[in-house]
């Protein structure tokens, strides 16, 4: 089921729809693919693959809302919404917790107005909702959205991503303090040593380099704290959907790495057209205890599918400031969460930032609590 909304006056060529049904949701691929290869700014979370995966697995019924604007028939813009009503009621994007990016898809060539479309469609689909979109990369195509909002907005600092120069792994290390970076050199020559060889996952082998994928990450988390979720069969689910089609698109490359030809890790990274970032992977435990440094195997190997981003292009490390990330000396970028209310819904938007502002004075005070301990 489909909801058409007539486009206003001064935007008379384009029209606007809110798409409710799962089916239509996945006949869109085509038309979201081409739109998706139109928006520089978009991640590999944007794709349609992944979000209609994502919805899939952890969609409910009956709460999907994903907005469109279309000129002549074409695709122009788009925002993968679902409706929630934990806590408040809130329009939130579709990919939740296991994506690390969130954002609406807007035509590079778009001269404001499908801009301006989708600003519209976004209010009168909002009602009595705040929308609430957390995780959004400086720079993403939202911030177009968030210019032209007339209602009341808010921006607040979200998780830190760390990120390098899409370059060779001789200049990630050369960027390196001297000891440093002889250190890596040793590491590399110690994998090579090891025997450690790796190669790129074909389209019909993704299915089974997923499951030894998410055996190995069992394997390696085993007895320690770890990302629940990843061991959950929704996710597992999500990933066998998405990654294959992902491969065949160019938005994912899965490789895998042998010693003695028996696979010991096996790693995904996610492309789009400026950012490559390596997502999950899984390792046998039995590589750390033959001293070899997996962060740096793993690294070596994605350096390898950055090269078609241009200098302009972004070796992401996703979510989280680990101190292992920290080495290599890269930038700390810090996503956005972008809160658009209407005036009826305006004290949503005050109580989600007392809330946000909360939780940001617990962080600080256990960080100091615990930086009192190790004193």
């Amino acid at each position: 089921m489909t909801a058409t909304y007539p486009a206003r006056t001064a935007l008379s060529a384009l029209t606007t729809e809110c798409v409710t049904d799962e089916a239509a949701f996945a006949e869109l691929a085509p038309a979201w693919g081409r739109l998706y290869e139109r928006c520089a700014a978009a991640t590999p979370f944007q794709s349609h693959a992944w979000l209609h995966s994502w919805w899939l697995s952890y969609g409910r019924r009956g709460r999907l809302r994903v907005l469109l604007v279309r000129s002549g028939g074409e695709l122009v813009a788009a925002a993968p919404l679902m409706l929630v009503h934990r806590l408040l009621p809130r329009l939130v994007p579709l990919g939740g917790a296991v994506s690390d990016y969130a954002d609406v898809l807007l035509d590079d060539g778009d001269d404001g107005r499908a801009a301006g479309a989708l600003t519209e469609a976004l209010a009168d689909a909002a009602r009595t909702a705040l929308i609430d979109f957390r995780e959004v990369r400086p720079g993403g195509a939202l911030e177009r959205v968030y210019d032209r909002w007339r209602g009341p907005r808010r921006a607040i600092r979200d998780s830190p991503c760390l990120e390098l120069p899409a370059v060779p792994m001789r200049e990630l290390v050369a960027r390196l303090p001297s000891g440093k970076a002889q250190r890596v050199r040793a590491k590399l020559r110690k994998l090579a040593a090891l025997g450690v060889r790796r190669r790129t996952v074909g389209p019909e082998e993704v299915d089974g380099a997923l499951v030894r994928l998410l055996e190995l990450h069992r394997l390696q988390w085993q007895g320690r704290k770890v990302t629940s979720e990843h061991l959950r069969p929704r996710f597992h689910a999500h990933l066998a959907r998405a990654v294959g089609p992902m491969v065949r698109s160019g938005n994912a490359v899965v490789t895998e790495f042998r010693i003695d030809g028996e696979v010991v890790a096996v790693d995904l990274t996610l492309l789009s057209h400026g950012l490559a970032g390596g997502y999950l992977y899984g390792a046998h435990p039995g590589l750390r205890e033959r001293r070899a440094d997996v962060a740096v195997m793993l690294l070596d190997a994605c350096t390898d599918n950055v090269m078609h981003l241009g200098e302009r292009g972004t070796l992401s490390l996703l979510r989280g400031d680990e101190p292992y990330k920290l080495h290599w000396r890269p930038d700390r970028v810090v996503n956005q969460r972008l809160l658009l209310a209407r005036r009826r819904t305006a004290p949503l938007l005050t109580a989600v930032l007392c809330d946000a502002a909360a939780r940001q004075r617990g962080k600080e005070v256990l960080r100091r609590w615990r930086e009192r301990g190790q004193d």
